[in-house]
């Protein structure tokens, strides 16, 4: 019996080891002991008129918040958003989705929406992760995209966002279903250090800056940056984000006219773009962006990765996911 129970017990310490291990080199130990953040402060930022119209600006034409945040009739090409609703939040019908998908209030209505979140608890929650109450954002809330706002145009949004109509919406609170509940805790990483914004006159830069708040579905994939590859389900239907780097199978066809009547427009020549593409928003940036925006893409380094919405879904070896023309790649 004494070797048994000796056996017994090099038997339990091997597979707690192998467990540890196992932790150690795969999700890690931040799922268990909770997401990186930093403790809040009492900064308030000055609710000036440039603030709030670079704010509108942002929230509204770039980065894409009302696709979320506003519901929206998506049986109607650019999918136009229900007047009266605008950032009063909404369940989201994503398919595949562990739990139940929430975008929540960001109306300052004071039971429902953010009026009693402080301001570096919206700043935080934006760029970080991190909710108002220390717990971690879903990464459906794009926030590793975020990251690069700067601190100026993040103050910005958070003025903006406190100076819309109050829309009282009750909802109910976002759930994620287990394991992925704790899994997502190990998404975000505090901004610790000051985030400059591009010089306004260097056009490559201040491309590079758009693109990367506003064209983050083409670069989901790690190892495909800026080729597309992310699957896209919901209301508007199934569809992958192209390819947006010069390749062939990119959009080295496209001028600067093509792209700028794309985003405003939702066509690339007699071809009807998704609506999840949110040209219904862009179509309001400013020709000198939507410019920098098209001479930092040309820029980038060609991928090959074709992707063909029009096409059945097919195995593609490249982003390991099905999406049409995926056996072409």
């Amino acid at each position: 019996m004494t070797k048994l129970r000796k056996g017994l017990r090099i038997g339990v310490l091997s597979v707690c080891v192998l467990l540890l291990l196992a932790i150690q080199f795969t999700i890690g130990w931040r799922p268990f002991l909770g997401p990186r953040k930093r403790a809040l402060n009492d900064q308030k930022f000055e609710a000036t008129p440039v603030r709030v119209a670079r704010g509108q600006y942002l929230t509204r034409n770039l980065l894409g918040c009302e696709i979320c945040h506003t519901p929206s009739d998506w049986t109607q090409h650019g999918a136009p958003m229900l007047p009266g609703k605008e950032f009063a939040g909404q369940e989201l019908a994503f398919a595949g989705f562990p739990g139940l998908a929430v975008a929540p209030n960001l109306t300052p209505d004071r039971e429902t929406g953010i009026a009693a979140w402080t301001d570096d608890q919206l700043a935080r929650a934006i760029r970080e992760g991190i909710k108002h109450d220390d717990t971690t954002l879903f990464p459906l809330m794009p926030y590793m995209q975020y990251r690069s706002l700067s601190d100026e145009d993040l103050a910005s949004v958070v003025v903006y966002v406190r100076s819309v109509a109050p829309v009282h919406n009750a909802l109910p609170a976002m759930k994620v279903d287990f394991p992925v509940n704790y899994l997502v805790r190990g998404v975000p990483q505090p901004v610790t250090a000051p985030v400059p914004g591009p010089n306004p006159s260097d056009t490559m830069a201040r491309g590079k800056y758009l693109v990367t708040l506003g064209c983050g579905c083409h670069d989901a994939v790690e190892t495909l940056p800026f080729a597309g590859g992310e699957e896209l389900r919901g209301p508007w239907g199934n569809v992958t984000s192209v390819n947006l780097t010069s390749d062939p199978s990119g959009i080295s066809y496209y001028s600067e006219a093509t792209f700028i009547t794309a985003l405003r427009t939702g066509y690339v020549g007699a071809r009807k773009l998704n609506s999840i593409m949110p040209f219904s928003e862009f179509k309001n940036l400013t020709d000198d962006d939507i410019k920098a925006m098209f001479t930092y893409l040309k820029t980038l380094k060609p991928v090959q990765h074709r992707v063909d919405n029009s096409l059945p879904p097919t195995t593609c070896k490249l982003c390991k996911k099905k999406h049409g023309a995926g056996d072409q790649n």
